[in-house]
């Protein structure tokens, strides 16, 4: 009678204890899962975007998140836990209570690369200590006490595959093995003299049903994770103007040392979404297993996002003489432009201007070895101010290129800009042909000798990278090749 009483109060406490283990175990596997689908259909099949996480990689994401469960276990409360058992005279109703995680020790998981399928996982000697408080009801005979069960070297096996469906990563469960070691379970106060040592002598088959539990529970909640995966979005918008197309476009390359997306990395207009008018290149990024993280970047990633943007509508800027310096020689003025256009004054004397720069057409952009070169098609309309009213006056129709040579140093973006060419045509005029190069020669001018040294002395003093959420960047490195760049990188997480 006390044998089959404890016998199922003990199994039924470990269903939720064997919660908490699967969980410590599943938090690990859906961290890597999640950081998978982050640096992860539309043009073409081919990837604009590469990411590599090499084991290095996969074995600091396992490391933070043994600290992280080791810091929340005290925290967690197990759920109660209710049941009654039939001692042929009537029904014991036990209540178990108040149940928390006293100690745990996680040791660092062994976790590695399964070539050609996905993620191994090995989980040796976890032991796991709980104290809580019973109650049993037996009519109106109420006893009370508390208790201490203890697992001993829970060891788990298992392999994850990997695999695209729809573009989006998946997960199963392609193997799993686990044992146990051993159960102890005390009781104590209230009548528990009685049948601690039936508890004590059936110890074997509270172990036997921790056993069949875990690798059960551990597939469901493999399969609630490739639920989540499969309910994730396939695009992330930028900022108000721009999403990016995050979804894969083939299954994961796994290797013995690293695993490979390959993301399809296009950007759309939000409002005015199309494909643009070029295609994906293929490249191939090397794979760098002395950086946790290698991302690569095609040049039709960067050039669908300059697409996207100007599809926006969003690359101008509205210039007015308030923008300009005061100690600047030269203004938006109808007369003092009568120096270089000799009939604008005469039309509109002494009004103040306005210039829209726009671009005419989306950048280029283009990656040569140690190079990147960037194409820009421009237009300037000027407008003289008369009476509150924009008065249209001539557009200004430009080309201009450039060049530059970047790095990352000490984690800073580096690098110096030159200007390659520059040509201007008049494109529309509402007050009569007239001679461009004068204007060409004060616009080449202020960007040789004005703009273009305050840039680069920022980039020589080096710019931030872009930060990513939650994390800081180390010992990065940017490489430029034929048609991408690649940063490797290492990580850590923001304290």
């Amino acid at each position: 009678m006390h044998i089959q009483i404890h016998t199922t109060v003990k199994a039924t406490t470990f269903d939720h204890f064997s919660w908490l283990c699967r969980s410590v175990v599943m938090d690990k596997m859906q961290l890597i899962a999640l950081l998978l689908v982050t640096v992860t259909h539309t043009h073409a099949n081919y990837s604009a975007m590469q990411a590599v996480l090499s084991q290095k990689g996969l074995q600091k994401v396992s490391h933070w998140l043994t600290d992280w469960l080791q810091s929340k276990l005290s925290t967690i409360k197990l759920p109660e836990v209710r049941g009654d058992v039939d001692i042929k005279i009537g029904k014991v109703h036990y209540f178990l209570h108040d149940m928390s995680i006293q100690r745990c020790d996680l040791p660092e998981p062994s976790v590695a690369f399964s070539e050609g399928t996905g993620i191994s996982l090995q989980v040796d000697g976890l032991s796991i200590a709980i104290q809580g408080r019973w109650d049993t009801y037996f009519g109106i005979i109420h006893d009370s006490g508390w208790f201490n069960l203890v697992v001993y070297t829970i060891n788990l096996n298992t392999v994850l595959q990997l695999g695209s469906d729809n573009g989006h990563l998946y997960i199963s469960t392609a193997v799993c093995s686990a044992d146990v070691g051993s159960v102890q379970v005390h009781f104590h106060g209230g009548a528990s003299f009685i049948f601690q040592p039936f508890v004590t002598m059936f110890s074997w088959k509270i172990r036997d049903r921790i056993h069949e539990k875990i690798c059960t529970a551990f597939e469901q909640r493999i399969e609630a994770i490739d639920g989540y995966l499969a309910a994730m979005p396939d695009a992330i918008n930028m900022d108000p103007y721009v999403f990016m197309n995050i979804s894969l476009t083939d299954s994961p390359i796994v290797m013995y040392s690293a695993l490979g997306l390959n993301v399809t990395g296009e950007f759309y207009s939000i409002n005015f979404p199309s494909e643009p008018p070029f295609s994906p290149n293929r490249f191939q990024m090397p794979w760098q297993n002395n950086y946790m993280l290698s991302v690569g970047t095609s040049e039709f990633c960067i050039n669908s996002a300059a697409y996207a943007y100007h599809k926006s509508g969003v690359l101008y800027i509205l210039i007015n003489d308030d923008m300009i310096p005061k100690t600047y020689p030269f203004h938006l003025n109808t007369n003092q432009f009568g120096i270089l256009i000799p009939q604008l004054p005469k039309f509109y004397p002494n009004l103040t201007m306005k210039v829209l720069l726009y671009a005419s057409d989306p950048p280029l952009f283009s990656f040569t070895e140690k190079a990147i070169n960037i194409h820009l098609f421009a237009a300037a309309k000027f407008f003289a101010i008369k009476a509150d009213t924009e008065v249209p006056l001539f557009r200004l129709d430009m080309e201009c290129s450039f060049s530059t040579k970047a790095s990352i140093d000490k984690q800073l973006l580096k690098g110096v800009l030159q200007m390659k060419n520059l040509t201007m045509t008049l494109g529309a005029t509402e007050i009569g042909d007239f001679p461009i190069a004068p204007i060409k020669n004060v616009v080449t001018f202020a960007l040789t000798k004005k703009v273009l040294p305050k840039v680069n002395a920022q980039l020589k003093d080096g710019l931030p990278l872009p930060a990513v959420k939650d994390f800081t960047l180390k010992n990065s490195v940017m490489t430029i090749e034929n048609g991408f760049l690649t940063i490797g990188t290492d990580f850590d997480l923001l304290h």
